[in-house]
């Protein structure tokens, strides 16, 4: 399990803290508790589960610590200044379904690929793709009703 999720693991972690070096030791952190955990796994993925672990693993790494992750620059990220187009978009992703709204923050806002939603929603990959696909064309829609 360890050689199979560790990039999965380690890639969610360093996108979270953006230090490598953090994000290794999270990772161990995380693994070390799933080891420990393992005989009362309930079954599902592995994928979500070790997910799961790693996210309380970084909650609790912030709170001992009492630090605040820092926030990228919307300059590192490609985001412009928050204009009518912005809030257009924002106006369009909140009337959208709950569903849709949430795979299109996962991938666009927060950075999964589609295989590690897939992991973190135990769905297959190919499932994930198509709902992202119709979640876009649903967006489109609610966008181009509201120019």
């Amino acid at each position: 399990m360890y050689r199979e999720h560790w990039p999965l693991v380690c890639g969610y972690l360093l996108r979270r803290t953006r230090d490598p070096h953090l994000a290794e030791d999270l990772a161990q952190e995380t693994f070390v508790k799933a080891t420990r955990a393992f005989l009362g796994r309930r079954g599902g993925s592995p994928a979500a589960w070790l997910l799961a672990i790693a996210r309380n693993v970084l909650i609790d790494h912030v709170r001992r610590r009492r630090t605040e992750l820092p926030l990228p620059d919307s300059d590192e990220l490609g985001v412009p200044p928050m204009d009518m187009a912005g809030l257009d978009v924002r106006d369009a992703l909140a009337r959208l379904p709950p569903q849709h709204r949430e795979l299109l923050t996962l991938v666009y806002f927060e950075g999964f690929s589609l295989v590690e939603v897939a992991a973190m929603t135990g769905r297959s990959p190919s499932s994930v793709k198509t709902a992202a696909w119709r979640a876009r064309k649903a967006f489109a829609e609610m966008y181009g009703s509201t120019i």
